[in-house]
């Protein structure tokens, strides 16, 4: 695809832009590490990292298969929604992804839907 920028230019906006993605997650170990005791507030707030996280990387997987938000037919949603029972139910994670891959494959598969 041609641009009207330069080699040089986009090199040097991807080298900056990497330089300023380390620095700021750098910051957080380097600061982390300097603390001794982190503020309870602080704690809280990072505890919900791992699944905010987890449902920004799989939701729209589950919703948008296709690049659109599908909700009629969409047999990951399905499998989505008995995986979050089976969670929200046995809580282990294990079984969570077991149940949702068993959903998905009898559905796809036994059913023949997918």
């Amino acid at each position: 695809m041609p641009t009207e920028y330069g080699a040089v230019a986009i090199w040097a906006v991807i080298v900056v832009l990497g330089v300023a993605t380390f620095s700021i997650r750098s910051s957080f170990v380097f600061l982390l590490g300097r603390i001794d005791d982190l503020p309870d507030r602080a704690r809280n707030a990072l505890r919900f990292v791992p699944p905010a996280v987890f449902a920004a990387l799989t939701l729209p997987a589950i919703v948008a298969p296709e690049g659109s938000i599908a909700i009629a037919g969409n047999l990951r949603l399905v499998a989505g929604v008995v995986a979050a029972a089976v969670a929200w139910y046995v809580d282990d994670i294990l079984a969570t992804i077991v149940a949702g891959m068993v959903a998905l494959w009898v559905l796809r598969f036994g059913l023949g839907l997918g």
